[in-house]
């Protein structure tokens, strides 16, 4: 299948929803049926384990970093017309920062209304997990700060498809409860339930974003404010260490990285923050294709492998993004310590660390309305 112009499809929800794991199985669903696939990547920071994530799974891919999608719309774009004209994608998916919201304001009507003639905008998609969810709506008790919970809530207010990830760790009963305070949020919004990693229950949510198109409303009142202050409270790490040397033993590099994000998540569950979304990946050094990935999404998690080294590493690099709602040098030392004594036997090198506070939302352009 060919189209005219590119498919955009943005893939949004909170951190932890599952919004890569949905995106790779997208990708792959796509892909089987003919269609070429591009992939732009955001953060606030850089050295994203999403982008290592899709350049191992060998699609085309760019990198935002510095501010989300609103924030950074020029670079978006741009972004998106090098894919076209590199690799000629018919479809286009953008995964924006987990902690952004007023997505289709900022980002889906100025596309439609400066670049329509270039992007056939899909419909508006919110991954949410369900443990998660239930927190945020009150179904559960509170782990993230009402401020946060702000973010969370008018991410499904702009929600045109809310997709609940991981329905299989909840049983019918709490199910339909959610999609009952889903609706109480959203009514206009269609509420679907699939598993990613199962690959269960995708293809009704699939087939609406390659053949529908966006009818979303912008956010009816947003306060900037208190958006900002939600993204304030979430400390933000992205680390890169080189790990293992040419004249050093080998070692088993998906036992390594689940103890590093074992360890972390120990030292912020002993302090009592609450992590929103840690995830990593060890690839082998110079082989983006190899690599191991583990992710958990809450401080009462584990990690998990969702990708495995075949064979033992003797150089690797590690890439680590942690978001949590602490402050970031605490993030800093955790992984510092983890990494330190997960690999104590190993030689390693931390490359690049950066942590931070997200900056004030400003976005290139607002429009809050359809013409």
């Amino acid at each position: 299948m060919t189209v005219a112009t590119a498919r955009y499809i943005m893939v949004g929800g909170f951190l932890g929803a599952g919004k890569t794991t949905s995106i790779l199985r997208l990708a792959d669903w796509l892909t089987a049926r003919g269609l070429r696939v591009g992939l732009v990547t955001n953060d606030q920071g850089g050295g994203l384990v999403d982008t290592a994530l899709a350049a191992a799974h060998r699609m085309p891919v760019e990198e935002i970093v510095g501010g989300c999608f609103c924030c950074r719309f020029t670079s978006l774009v741009e972004a998106a017309e090098s894919l076209v004209r590199e690799t000629a994608p018919d479809v286009l998916i953008a995964e924006p920062v987990g902690s952004c919201t007023d997505l289709v304001a900022t980002v889906t009507l100025p596309l439609e209304q400066i670049y329509g003639d270039r992007f056939a905008v899909a419909p508006m998609s919110v991954v949410v997990d369900p443990l998660r969810a239930e927190r945020v709506l009150g179904l559960a008790d509170a782990k993230l700060s009402e401020h946060v919970g702000y973010i969370y809530r008018k991410q499904l207010e702009e929600a045109e498809i809310v997709a609940i990830n991981k329905c299989d760790l909840v049983d019918a009963p709490r199910l339909e409860r959610l999609r009952t305070a889903l609706a109480a949020v959203n009514p206009r919004a269609s509420v679907l339930e699939c598993s990613a990693r199962a690959g269960t229950g995708l293809e009704p949510w699939f087939a609406r974003l390659l053949a529908d198109a966006s009818q979303a409303a912008a956010i009816a009142e947003i306060d900037y404010d208190r958006y900002a202050l939600g993204e304030s409270l979430l400390g933000w790490l992205n680390a890169e260490v080189r790990i293992g040397a040419a004249d050093a033993a080998e070692f088993d590099g998906n036992t390594l990285l689940v103890a590093i994000l074992s360890q972390i998540r120990e030292a912020l569950a002993a302090s009592g923050h609450e992590i929103a979304h840690l995830k990593g990946t060890l690839a082998i050094e110079g082989d983006p294709y190899e690599l191991a990935a583990a992710n958990l999404v809450r401080t009462a998690d584990v990690a998990h492998l969702s990708h495995r080294l075949a064979e033992p590493v003797d150089i690797g690099r590690l890439l680590v993004n942690l978001r949590a709602e602490a402050d970031p040098a605490d993030l800093e030392r955790a992984v510092r310590a983890a990494v330190s004594a997960a690999a104590a036997n190993v030689p390693h090198e931390v490359m690049h660390l950066e942590h931070f506070r997200p900056g004030r939302p400003v976005p290139t352009h607002r429009i809050p309305a359809r013409v």
